[in-house]
Order: C-alpha cells, then structure tokens, then sequence
C-alpha cells in the first residue's frame, strides 16, 4: 500500500470497490490542490506586477484549499494588459485633445485636420479655398486672415436675418418676414458684393 494513502486509513476499508472509489476521490484532490496551486500562480502573473508579491500569492496557495480561497478575495480587480490599455487610450486621447489640427466633421464626426477642404468620410465640404492664395478658409469669413483678400461670404447682417427666418416657425411670422423688404445695408452690401465678382 502507498504509504500517503495510509494516513487516510484506506486499506482499513474492507470493500475493494469503496476503496477504490476512496483511491481515485484523494487523487482528484490532490490534482485539484496542484491545479489551484498552479491557477493561483499564473493568475498572480497576469495581475500582479511585482515578482515578491506573485511568489507570496503562491505559496499562500500551498494552504489547501484555503490560500487560493483568500488570494481570491484579495488581488487586483483587473489584469495587467488591461491596465497597461486603458493608460495608453487615454495618453492617446490627451494627445488628441492637446492637438490643435484636431477636429471632427461636423456631419459625420470623422477625424479631420484644419487645413481639410472636404471630410474624407462623407466627402462634403468643410472649407473654401481662397481664390488669391489658395488657402483653407472658413466660408463664413468676409476676408481671407492670410492675404486680407476679401471673399463672397454674406454680410452678418444678411445672415442674421436668414437665420432669425429658419428659426421661427410660426407661418404668420415667417409670412411677415418674407413680405418686409431686407434693410438698405444689407441690400447695399450685397449689391458691392456682386459689382465685384
């Protein structure tokens, strides 16, 4: 008989198939305590990043049972890799913010350059160029910031007026604004606007 197997008393037992079934029982034990001992060992690797600390986890395992019961209640919520991924999107995400070229498409949210005519995602138009320097230029501006060209962009006056239209909803109101005539500024502005194209 197997001296291990004596501390049990396994050779007391007079019927041949329990003490078979007590023999393969304590061998599923004690597969079971080495497989901890080793799950205990490489789940510390994987989240502990400290050499001392992965050697302690694995000899408290050597406590059947119990140290791989109580290193289960202590370690890290989260692996590593995991940790090590999430600080490098957010050092990629810093990166992006303190990164003046960086912006969305206003219609598609497509990471997109300043200096981008048209978004590469959804091909619509961001930007002008300048007709005198060929620059990017916003199409709202009234004069280039490059070569102080001016541009066709409307007058404020005009377009406040557009967007006070588009705003109301009520068909009276939007009925009586078309009917009053634009003021005389923005008329003249338009009309200088036109002479020069």
């Amino acid at each position: 008989m197997n001296p291990m197997f004596a501390i049990f008393k396994i050779e007391e037992i007079k019927n041949e198939a329990l003490q078979t079934a007590a023999n393969v029982a304590l061998l599923v034990l004690a597969v079971l305590y080495l497989a901890l001992i080793f799950w205990t060992f490489a789940d510390a690797r994987r989240r502990i990043d400290d050499p001392l600390l992965v050697a302690c986890a694995t000899l408290a395992s050597f406590f059947p049972f119990i140290g791989t019961i109580v290193y289960l209640i202590v370690r890290p919520p989260e692996f590593l890799d995991d940790v090590r991924l999430r600080e490098l999107e957010m050092t990629t995400a810093e990166a992006r913010l303190a990164n003046l070229d960086y912006h969305l498409c206003p219609h598609c949210d497509y990471e997109v350059q300043s200096d981008y005519l048209r978004c590469p995602s959804c091909m619509r138009k961001l930007k002008e160029r300048c007709y005198s320097c060929s620059k990017p230029i916003d199409p709202a501006w009234r004069i280039c910031p490059f070569c102080e060209a001016e541009t066709s962009a409307p007058s404020p006056s005009s377009s406040t007026s557009r967007r006070r239209r588009r705003q109301t909803t009520d068909q009276a109101t939007v009925a009586a604004d078309i009917a009053q005539p634009e003021p005389a500024e923005a008329s003249a502005g338009e009309t200088s606007q036109r002479r020069r194209r």
